[in-house]
């Protein structure tokens, strides 16, 4: 029987000026809401550790941002924007791509396309680097990009682009947002936008946990542009995800295998790599060739009976067989009302978008309290969005 999952249920009112547009000074300062046992707590985040379940396993997003947006100036004056969104050539996969060296195409979004001809080849000098853009396919958005020398293309934007704050923060990237829209154990560059949840925890919070006994690990999911895409249709079954690239290597799988149960993840891509991973193992117990590409639909048409331990357990024979140390694939995974989550016992996330699919996955995860504890939120004073205050979910 086909659902209709009403966005309307899933919108509420934003006042700005509870949208954080700028960094707290200090990272673990923000507010914590607490929502366990049924009740909500209003902490503040230096103090997580206190509220997390002793063994527990927090799973953090270990992507890098990258300076994903390059301005270029016609002669005429005429500004063009061109914003990453994921690599064409030489390879699609970003750990290739960031290291390519000469040139590389990228599909983008370009912003003032109008004022840009086919022929014309842009160019930005920054740092001794001469950066060539040139339009390869208008229509979908695939630009070339080339330079001389040794530099790779992580170097090279490095030098030449900037931080991509969200779409609603309306001004310029400041140096300040090199730092701080980044988290403090990033380690492999290919988002375009950060993982959020992971922007409050700092050295001293680590310290913390550590001496509560619980531990951390890491996986990759690199945030693409699409996290902000809103949901345009009425009924939320009718969007249609994006995609992203995922690496988890085998000891990280190793490591959920061992405290399942106890799974806490850090931010909704840490969730979604986590629950794409029992989808992984589900498609392999199903066919053993299969690949690490998890579609939106794939939660709701492959058998869920698959007991999380088995689907860990044949995702660590196939490695096995095939050689590998890690797994590199792709997800667009939709977690809406109504998901059974497999791996994920526990949630550490911002304040989301009204109407967005991380309002769909937070009301998948504790139900329909996610309002109360959005508008205990708001009340509360806490600061939302991608540099806002944090929440703890354990349903």
């Amino acid at each position: 029987m086909e659902r209709f999952i009403n966005m309307q249920d899933y919108t509420y009112d934003l006042p700005d000026d509870r949208i954080a547009y700028q960094p707290l000074a200090n990272r673990d300062e923000s507010k914590l809401l607490v929502y366990r046992g049924g009740k909500i707590e209003h902490r503040i985040f230096k103090n997580l550790a206190d509220f997390i379940p002793e063994s527990s396993l927090l799973v953090f997003n270990d992507t890098k941002v990258i300076p994903a947006r390059l301005h270029f100036q016609k002669e005429s004056g005429a500004d063009i924007e061109v914003f990453l969104l994921n690599p064409v050539s030489p390879d699609s996969l970003l750990t290739v791509a960031m290291l390519a060296k000469n040139k590389c195409a990228w599909r983008c979004t370009i912003g003032n396309l109008k004022r840009w001809k086919d022929a014309q080849a842009l160019t930005k000098h920054v740092g001794g680097i001469i950066l060539t853009a040139s339009l390869a396919n208008r229509s979908e958005g695939v630009v070339e990009f080339s330079w001389p020398g040794n530099q790779t293309f992580s170097e090279v934007i490095t030098a030449a682009g900037s931080t991509p704050l969200p779409p609603y923060i309306k001004r310029a990237a400041e140096t300040e947002d090199t730092v701080r829209y980044q988290t403090i154990y990033s380690n492999h560059e290919g988002a375009v936008a950060a993982p959020t949840a992971g922007l409050h925890f700092t050295e001293d919070v680590f310290k913390s946990l550590s001496k509560k006994n619980i531990d951390r690990d890491f996986l990759t999911l690199h945030v693409s542009a699409g996290t902000f895409q809103p949901v345009k249709a009425e009924n939320a079954l009718d969007h249609v995800m994006h995609h992203e690239q995922v690496t988890v290597t085998r000891q990280t799988i190793e490591n959920l295998r061992g405290h399942l149960q106890k799974l806490i993840a850090v931010g909704t891509t840490s969730m979604r790599t986590l629950e794409s991973l029992y989808w992984f193992g589900v498609r392999l117990t199903v066919d053993s060739g299969s690949v690490f590409a998890i579609s939106q639909n794939d939660p709701y048409q492959l058998p869920g009976s698959v007991n999380p331990d088995v689907a860990l357990d044949t995702i660590l024979r196939y490695m096995d067989a095939n050689g590998l140390t890690h797994i590199t694939g792709t997800t667009s995974i939709f977690i809406y009302p109504g998901y059974r989550f497999r791996l994920c016992t526990g949630l550490i996330t911002n304040f989301h978008q009204p109407a967005s699919t991380l309002i769909l996955l937070v009301a998948a995860f504790i139900g329909p309290v996610w309002k109360e504890v959005y508008a205990g939120a708001l009340s509360g004073g806490y600061r939302f969005l991608s540099y806002g205050d944090s929440s703890l979910l354990l349903p």
